[in-house]
């Protein structure tokens, strides 16, 4: 699905290209839980696109929250709403949302909400995530996890390639290391933004290959292997494509 408006009023409300591009993977008429939600201009452009019907905002802390309150309510958008100080998904009841929207935060943070949060596995659920850093750990561990990756689109904000992962519990297949930073689900998207993004990758691979070596750490032996097994792999897939 491509990344783009939500609707004619999407320029009403500052909404970054990135949350534009998590906005355009949620199903029409979904119910949306937006962990994370800071000033709650993902749920609000959400609504008032019209793409979702409702929307719990969760932050944990209480200053956004109170900003997203407020801009609920500037935008119409309020009676739609639901704002809960929390950590992750502690405040979202089972059944309560149909989508699960965790962007703008770590990858292992990310992990770590999808871990505590047990009635989530199951594959009415539909996850959206988009994580600003660790993405091959948020990927190895949503397959041990047992999610599947359905898709993933790249997007360029502020001069930088970020993705945006939808994924469903069932279906899940182990990653090796170089499928945790390029699954295949986004090699067959035939993004334009693909190549610039494989090249990033493997220079930042190439890079922690060089530093591993030369700290000469005994200890590093697996990382290393790790490592130096992703960069082969994204090499060999980066000739490919």
């Amino acid at each position: 699905m491509e990344c783009g408006g939500t609707g004619v009023d999407a320029m009403k409300v500052p909404v970054s290209k990135r949350l534009l591009c998590c906005a355009a993977q949620v199903p029409q008429g979904a119910r949306v839980a937006d962990i994370g939600a800071d000033h709650g201009y993902l749920s609000i452009e959400l609504l008032k696109s019209g793409r979702a019907a409702y929307v719990h905002a969760c932050d944990l802390r209480e200053m956004p929250l109170r900003r997203a309150m407020e801009n609920a309510v500037r935008y119409g958008v309020a009676e739609k709403m639901r704002f809960s100080r929390a950590d992750g998904l502690r405040a979202v009841k089972p059944g309560e949302v149909d989508t699960v929207v965790c962007a703008g935060m770590g990858g292992d943070l990310i992990a770590q909400i999808l871990a505590d949060c047990p009635w989530l596995r199951d594959e009415k659920y539909l996850l959206i995530l988009q994580p600003q850093s660790s993405g091959n750990d948020l990927r190895r561990k949503l397959a041990e996890l047992g999610f599947g990756i359905e898709r993933e689109t790249l997007v360029e904000d502020g001069g930088f390639i970020y993705f945006v992962i939808c994924a469903r519990f069932g279906n899940a297949v182990p990653l090796s290391p170089g499928r945790q930073y390029l699954p295949e689900q986004l090699l067959r998207s035939g993004d334009k933004l693909l190549p610039r993004y494989i090249e990033r990758i493997r220079r930042a691979l190439m890079l922690t290959v060089e530093g591993i070596r030369k700290a000469s750490d005994p200890a590093a032996g697996e990382r290393l292997k790790y490592y130096e097994t992703a960069l082969r792999e994204v090499g060999e897939m980066e000739r490919q494509l």
